[in-house]
């Protein structure tokens, strides 16, 4: 049986762009379907295991599905997670800080937070390019493995706070074990 699931999460990899043995755990690892195709972001429960339990409930639970990328800077980020679809919503639960030592490289997906480093909640977003000004300031808790090139495709926004207008969606988020 366990054979028969590896098999499985191999070739749904393979098809999906991803190597298998860039998958470190299946369960720590997230499948976030965009409207160009999949991306695979692979999650650091070993740095922020608080932050990446909240969005695995989070996940588990449908919540992301259907929401905008409402901010998105080129050359910065795009970010999601607001169920209002305008930066000022969440899920309602705030997460104390996990700041780390991952940088904000390309492909780096963080929580975006307020002004308090302990408010956190359900927003995140993935960086486009380099952001180590952001190091230490915001939890790091995964990055992108596989379909980097479908989140360079996320509609930009416009202005210095990048809100878009008609904004791309998160069709889905998965965990990859809970696919089948």
């Amino acid at each position: 049986m366990k054979k028969t699931i590896l098999a499985f999460l191999a070739s749904l990899l393979l098809s999906l762009g991803a190597h298998a043995a860039d998958v470190q755990n299946p369960d720590d690892t997230l499948v976030l379907k965009l409207k160009d195709g999949d991306v695979i972001i692979q999650m650091y429960p070993d740095v922020a295991p608080n932050h990446v339990a909240r969005i695995k409930e989070l996940v588990r639970h449908g919540f992301y599905d259907g929401l905008k990328f409402h901010r998105v800077i080129e050359g910065f980020m795009a970010q999601t997670g607001d169920p209002r679809g305008d930066g000022t919503g969440g899920s309602g639960k705030s997460l104390k800080a996990e700041f780390n030592n991952k940088h904000h490289g390309r492909g780096a997906v963080s929580m975006a937070r307020a002004a308090s480093p302990d408010s956190a909640d359900s927003q995140f977003f993935i960086c486009f390019e380099d952001a180590g000004f952001l190091d230490g300031q915001y939890t790091v808790w995964g990055q992108v493995i596989s379909g980097m090139e479908y989140v360079d495709n996320i509609k930009r926004g416009t202005g210095r706070n990048g809100m878009v207008t008609d904004p791309d969606i998160i069709i889905s988020m998965k965990v990859l074990s809970d696919i089948q």
